[in-house]
């Protein structure tokens, strides 16, 4: 499939096929940022369900999408899943224990969150369920619930549930840097949500870290600009 087709149900179905009713598919946001948590979106889809392939209209990768276009999407999304959640990983955490490790907490915060649904869970322990998880290699690895993971690239670009978590992944932490804005201002986080645009790396040149940076990322980053690794502005 190009960049350009729309994603479908055609590798969900082939999970169906061989036995699992339920398809969790999973995709993480904001990896690459230098301030924020990273995020992990689960979208479950449900074999029983009757509107498998009612994909929603305009559904993508959320990386092929604008930020008006996830917005617009995120309630279709929401709806045409059986369930969805968003788990997050803190800078402090990746600063800690790394981003591979950070992505697969998120993931289980995410799933954990899921199965707070007794009902969800019971059926998921009986029907069966597996794992869809956008890349080319399990960054789940122990975190995955016990559940089996196929790991497919660019299945957010391919599978419809994939793309429905990366769009609800995306459009939560987007809000949620938005909020952080207002906490934490003078760096532009409404406007980048985290990355590392010229204008985020001028402020943190001119006021160091916040406790909402990676740390580790930004000495690499500013390896000529030596700062206090304490957050100076604001306090968290």
């Amino acid at each position: 499939m190009s960049s350009k087709t729309s994603p479908t149900t055609e590798v969900e179905r082939q999970l169906f096929a061989a036995g699992a009713r339920f398809v969790l598919g999973i995709d993480e946001v904001g990896r690459g940022a230098i301030a924020g948590p990273v995020a992990v979106g689960v979208a479950i889809l449900d074999s029983k369900s009757n509107n498998i392939d009612a994909v929603p209209a305009g559904l993508r990768d959320s990386k092929l999408l604008s930020e008006k276009q996830r917005e617009a999407l995120i309630d279709p999304v929401e709806d045409w899943v059986r369930a969805s959640a968003v788990g997050y990983s803190s800078a402090e955490e990746i600063d800690t224990n790394g981003i591979v490790n950070a992505l697969a907490v998120a993931a289980s915060r995410a799933i954990t969150e899921l199965l707070q649904d007794a009902e969800l869970r019971v059926q998921i322990v009986t029907d069966g369920a597996t794992i869809l998880l956008d890349g080319s290699h399990n960054w789940l690895q122990q975190h995955s619930g016990g559940l089996p993971v196929v790991v497919r690239t660019k299945a957010d670009r391919d599978c419809a549930v994939v793309a429905a978590a990366s769009v609800v992944a995306k459009v939560k932490r987007d809000r949620l840097m938005v909020d952080l804005a207002n906490e934490y201002q003078g760096f532009g986080l409404e406007g980048h949500k985290g990355y590392a645009s010229a204008g985020h790396i001028d402020a943190v040149r001119a006021v160091g870290p916040t406790a909402i940076h990676r740390k580790t990322w930004l000495t690499k980053i500013l390896a000529d600009s030596p700062f206090d690794v304490e957050p100076k502005f604001p306090e968290a």
